[in-house]
């Protein structure tokens, strides 16, 4: 499975936000997308679900353009996990779970004992088994977020595309969503997500791409391309990329960011 954009235009009517954009994402591959408020990123993602129409160039799935592809193959093939937010119904975790399973489904129909049995699978996965008849609106936000990547899990897509999974997540949080996502890599699925923080993708990321002012302005590993001078000119800011010392005799990057205090 690969998902691929090609020289692709994107944004609203009348209105280009992204231009130009080429890049791919193969099975059990994550790439990080990187870059500013404003960039795109999200327009960005839409595009590539199909939910806006490119207005240039075109998005392909294992070399065909999505155009050519049902809304409901489509689907079966992608999911999507927003943000965690706070729904307006007191929809229990299995029940929003479950919800992932609607690609696979009727209009009419009922979730069947294998569709549950996916669902409670997922939860098991998330470990959010304990979790299953509580109500979303009551859980953590971290929670929240894990029941969403459970819900993408359910859905069976083979490329899952994630918005700032880890925003208003605290630390430890963060940390379980990034193993997870290097856990749906590890199971052959392709991973695109997108995060303000670039020692996420020295973490978990096989590749990163930097979009800014709506144009791809590098892609590559995330030591080829996450550097002082690539961070400064997408966010302009100052920022020292180095290497950490591990406890298990192992070095890692970090980006530290320089703090320049104004003289009194």
């Amino acid at each position: 499975m690969k998902l691929e954009a090609r020289h692709l235009d994107f944004g609203y009517p009348g209105h280009r936000v992204g231009s130009d954009v080429t890049l791919a994402l193969g099975a059990g591959e994550v790439l990080c997308l990187l870059g500013p408020n404003g960039s795109g990123k999200t327009t960005l993602f839409k595009t590539l679900l199909g939910l806006l129409p490119a207005q240039g160039g075109e998005v392909a799935m294992d070399g065909a353009d999505i155009k050519a592809r049902a809304r409901e193959e489509v689907a079966r093939l992608v999911s999507y996990v927003p943000q965690a937010h706070a729904a307006f119904f007191p929809f229990t975790v299995r029940e929003v779970v479950l919800m992932g399973r609607t690609a696979h489904m009727g209009v009419f129909s009922s979730p069947s004992r294998r569709d549950r049995e996916i669902a409670d699978a997922a939860m098991e996965r998330m470990r959010l088994a304990a979790l299953a008849d509580s109500v979303y609106t009551r859980i953590s936000g971290g929670e929240r977020q894990l029941t969403l990547v459970a819900r993408a899990l359910a859905q069976e897509a083979r490329i899952v595309v994630m918005d700032e999974p880890t925003a208003n997540l605290d630390f430890g949080n963060q940390v379980r969503v990034l193993e997870h996502i290097q856990s749906l890599a590890q199971s052959d699925i392709g991973v695109l997500l997108s995060t303000h923080d670039p020692d996420q993708a020295f973490l978990c990321a096989d590749r990163v791409a930097m979009l800014h002012q709506g144009r791809l302005a590098h892609l590559g590993t995330p030591d080829e391309v996450i550097t002082s001078v690539s961070l400064n000119q997408i966010y302009g800011v100052d920022v020292v990329v180095t290497r950490v010392s591990m406890e298990d005799g192992g070095e890692r990057r970090v980006c530290l960011p320089v703090a320049h205090r104004e003289k009194l």
